[in-house]
């Protein structure tokens, strides 16, 4: 990243903006995955910073039935899901792709102790992706929960969150089945250079 900003210091004719041609710019989903949430009665809400779960986190943090917890790195939350469990409660983690690899050796808690998982990932690297370094994690996030024994589901566009967070909240809590739904970068809207 200090390399890429240092390459845009010296462009000053760049510069970032979201997308035009974003498909999903206004962002109900998070509304309508808070409220899935708060019905599977879920407590514990860890996450990592970021910009695609903002609204999402937003929400839980002004919630009197829910406690967001900041982590410092996305493998905390896996076993913060165990040690909810444990206790009694519900959780679902909330990351960023990028942050999936940070998980895997973490993942391999979830068929030892047998507890319910439930992650939330916006996606990057994808959908017109202009930061190289978010493409390789991107590209290999679902292949990495699959063959960690997470089974996968995708949101590409808003009018599918609430269909899918039901379906995989019902798998995660009712059937035991590790779920990670992958929020589609097109959701968050994906970012570009321009002149």
């Amino acid at each position: 990243m200090r390399l890429q900003s240092l390459h845009l210091a010296s462009r000053p004719d760049r510069k970032m903006h979201a997308r035009a041609d974003a498909a999903d710019t206004v962002p109900n989903w998070p509304d309508d995955i808070f409220t899935t949430l708060q019905r599977f009665d879920v407590r514990q809400v860890p996450y990592v910073p970021d910009a695609g779960h903002s609204r999402l986190i937003r929400r839980v943090l002004d919630s009197s039935t829910m406690r967001g917890i900041a982590l410092t790195t996305e493998e905390e939350g896996v076993a913060l899901l165990a040690g909810a469990w444990a206790g009694g409660q519900r959780g679902v983690l909330l990351m960023q792709s990028s942050g999936v690899g940070n998980c895997i050796n973490m993942l391999s808690l979830i068929p030892i102790l047998r507890f319910p998982f439930l992650t939330l990932v916006t996606m990057r690297g994808e959908w017109g992706e202009f930061n190289p370094w978010q493409v390789p994690m991107g590209s290999t996030t679902q292949g990495v929960f699959e063959l960690s024994g997470v089974q996968v589901l995708r949101a590409p566009h808003a009018a599918e969150v609430p269909a899918v967070l039901e379906a995989a909240a019902s798998q995660a809590y009712n059937a035991l089945t590790p779920t990670a739904v992958l929020l589609s970068q097109r959701l968050i809207g994906a970012k570009v250079f321009t002149k």
